[in-house]
């Protein structure tokens, strides 16, 4: 039986249509390691992989870490979002902020 950090990561993983092994890429994992975490009954990430593999879910450690809790909060995942921009490259902003400026002009036309 998996531990309820293991079921949270798996669902999520599946609700994004990852396999293990893209989740693994992007977490900077190994698939076997990222299986472990899933399905071991005591599932216990360094808080450097936690952090990557929220981060790659879209989602924050601290809802993973939450048992009681089985959706993230819109805050959490504006969070997520937060820290994946701020980790982006500077031409990968640029083309989000290209974008947020196109749907904001289509919001205003409307």
């Amino acid at each position: 039986m998996s531990s309820p950090l293991g079921r949270k990561v798996r669902d999520l993983r599946q609700e994004k249509g990852f396999t293990l092994d893209q989740l693994a890429t992007a977490a900077g994992a190994s698939k076997s390691y990222m299986w472990e975490i899933e399905n071991k009954p005591v599932a216990r990430p360094s808080a450097e992989k936690l952090a990557k593999i929220a981060e790659a879910l879209g989602v924050t450690t601290e809802y993973l870490l939450d048992d009681k809790r089985s959706e993230p909060s819109t805050d959490e995942q504006d969070e997520a979002f937060f820290h994946r921009f701020q980790s982006a490259d500077k031409n990968v902003k640029k083309k989000l902020s290209q974008i947020l400026d196109l749907l904001a002009e289509e919001d205003d036309d409307q």
